[in-house]
């Protein structure tokens, strides 16, 4: 009989992909480090670019990947820190600004400033899934982290919200609820996967992390060590399996395969000489093809691919703030000649990066695959008595932005002291 997971340093990450469904069972260790215990996957078959089309397929494959890293584990896995994606997720930054009470800020002073940062126009389609503060500022000093005791009168604090679509909020958790799964928090993938990857120093200098999955791309911009910019592109490695499978004839599932055993994101790198076989469609004959002639049907979709994250990169005003470069993640990070590709068109240091700080199961080290994965588990530790607490009222409990009502699913910020004070002010609200 499996043990139960009552542990509260014992979390579970489920990313439900596009291209399959991955649940990983981790613990904190005394230094610090993630031990990983468990891991499970399964084709996704009832997702789309992020979103859920098909309640019975989805529910399907999380059972199956939640069996397999119960097993793996020796766990009864009874809830899950859930990952969310899709072109239907909206950021902005916002601010607020307040009077402090006696010249020096108090703690009611911060709860008014982040009540206040939070209060923007939010569409009735939309839900309140991340506030992240990001600094703030006493009269005309700014870059404040801790506030909390400073003199001045006039406190601002400036904030990244995430909100996301409530039907594909609502989707999302019916199908882990359908599993007998209780939803510890839904968390934005691609700050997620920024827990595992990113270091501190990154962080602090100015990077983009880019994070490439099976339907969606989605970008994450650091500078100072604060979230400042967030953004999905819905291209990402299936549509490189499906142009595969176009140019060559061939059945996805085997264009698939082609891809992870013998792709190449930069055709001068492709030997020419390297020639492997490709199945047909029906009882046609199979076809011989060179990895060269391959490289030639997926660099341009990697080149549109990047020529769109570098627009975004140029859109959201950071590109000249990000002097640690690009940080590759995700499945369709791994191929070939993408890094040098990405150099190429982002004219800066590209790496890849695989989840670090971890122990354990050695193939969840060093592959990018499972960046989201560990992330959430990195984030639901960092995080754990925050967003349990929310748990328990996040659908329920509303939060009012001019008139527009917006639940909060989720809050994070830029230090511990903030959360709990961000705490307090829900607890006094609700």
């Amino acid at each position: 009989m499996a043990a139960d997971m009552t542990d509260n340093k014992t979390i579970v990450g489920l990313d439900i992909g596009t291209s399959k469904v991955v649940a990983i069972v981790g613990h904190q260790r005394p230094d610090g480090d993630i031990e990983i215990v468990g891991i499970g996957t399964h084709p996704s078959f009832g997702m789309k670019k992020g979103v859920v089309i098909n309640i019975e397929s989805t529910v399907q494959s999380i059972q199956r990947a939640i069996e397999e890293a119960e097993l793996m584990a020796g766990y009864d896995i009874h809830s899950v820190f859930v990952g969310i994606a899709g072109s239907h997720i909206r950021s902005q930054n916002s601010h607020g600004v307040v009077g402090t009470t006696n010249r020096e800020v108090t703690q009611a002073d911060i709860d008014r400033v982040i009540e206040t940062a939070q209060a923007v126009t939010i569409t009735a389609d939309q839900e309140i899934i991340h506030l992240l503060a990001q600094e703030y500022a006493i009269d005309d000093h700014e870059g404040i982290k801790e506030p909390l005791g400073m003199s001045g009168v006039r406190l601002e604090a400036k904030v990244h919200l995430v909100t996301a679509a409530v039907n594909a909020i609502h989707n999302i958790e019916k199908c882990v609820q359908r599993c007998n799964l209780d939803v510890d928090g839904i968390i934005l993938e691609q700050l997620a996967s920024s827990h595992a990857v990113l270091s501190d120093d990154e962080r602090e200098l100015g990077v983009c992390m880019v994070d490439i999955g099976g339907g969606t791309t989605d970008i994450a911009i650091f500078t100072e060590g604060a979230i400042k910019h967030t953004a999905v592109i819905p291209i990402a490695g299936d549509q490189v399996t499906n142009d595969i499978a176009m140019a060559l004839r061939t059945p996805t599932k085997s264009a698939e395969e082609i891809k992870i055993k013998y792709a190449c994101a930069l055709t001068q790198l492709a030997d020419e000489d390297h020639v492997f076989e490709v199945p047909s469609i029906g009882d046609r004959e199979p076809q011989e093809l060179s990895r060269q002639r391959l490289a030639e049907v997926v660099e341009p979709r990697y080149e549109e691919l990047f020529s769109l994250v570098l627009d975004e990169i140029r859109r959201s005003g950071f590109e000249d703030l990000i002097p640690a470069g690009v940080v590759l993640t995700g499945g369709a990070s791994k191929m070939e000649g993408v890094t040098q590709l990405a150099e190429e068109i982002f004219h800066m240091q590209v790496r890849i990066a695989s989840p670090v700080n971890i122990k354990g199961l050695s193939e969840v080290m060093g592959n990018p695959i499972y960046s989201t994965g560990v992330g959430l588990i990195a984030y639901g530790l960092h995080n754990n008595d925050l967003s349990r607490s929310q748990a328990s009222y996040s659908g329920e409990k509303q939060a009012e932005s001019h008139g527009t009502s917006a639940t909060v699913h989720d809050i994070d910020s830029v230090d511990a002291g903030v959360v709990d004070r961000i705490k307090g002010w829900f607890k006094g609200n609700f």
